[in-house]
């Protein structure tokens, strides 16, 4: 391989490599940056919230008192068909006395069914970015995780061949 080729071609791999593990790092920064500030993250699965939350948002919640939420609040609550299964709806109303929440979405025609015990309370809703609900399933659960440690390592890699050819131009003697 010529030494303008091998240059070229270091070249290429080391800002690939970078590109890639870059990429890494600033699609993990919306998911675990909101952590350390006390949010925690959830993906929106249904249309409930719309056209306020669509579906495929990723929401951030932070936990709140529920003593304190008041009317027009929206939450993230234990409910629905699984011991885990979290909804998102705002806040009618809120009976203090019998430490329960009065819930809706914003697109269903009535409250729900059940008023939602304090202790099922997860969070307030502070923020909510549409579209990006596809981070959160995708990289949250082991196949991908393993995908964006292979693309990491594959950077890192790409990084680690292209300065080592780089470095044998280097080291090849001028005739």
């Amino acid at each position: 391989m010529s030494s303008k080729v091998k240059n070229t071609a270091g070249k290429l791999l080391r800002v690939l490599g970078l590109v890639m593990m870059l990429g890494v790092i600033i699609g993990c920064i919306p998911l675990t940056v909101p952590k350390l500030f006390g949010y925690q993250i959830y993906h929106i699965t249904s249309g409930s919230m719309e056209p306020e939350i669509p579906t495929g948002s990723i929401i951030f919640a932070r936990e709140v008192d529920p003593a304190q939420l008041q009317p027009k609040d929206v939450l993230v609550f234990y409910g629905g068909q699984g011991a885990d299964a979290t909804v998102t709806h705002r806040v009618v109303e809120n009976l203090r006395e019998e430490r329960k929440l009065i819930t809706k979405g914003d697109a269903n025609a009535g409250n729900d069914v059940l008023p939602v015990p304090y202790q099922n309370v997860l969070g307030r809703i502070e923020l909510s970015v549409p579209e990006f609900g596809f981070m959160v399933s995708v990289f949250a659960g082991t196949q991908g995780k393993l995908s964006m440690l292979a693309f990491l390592a594959a950077g890192f890699l790409f990084r680690i061949v292209g300065i080592r050819l780089m470095d044998e131009l280097d080291e090849v003697p001028e005739s």
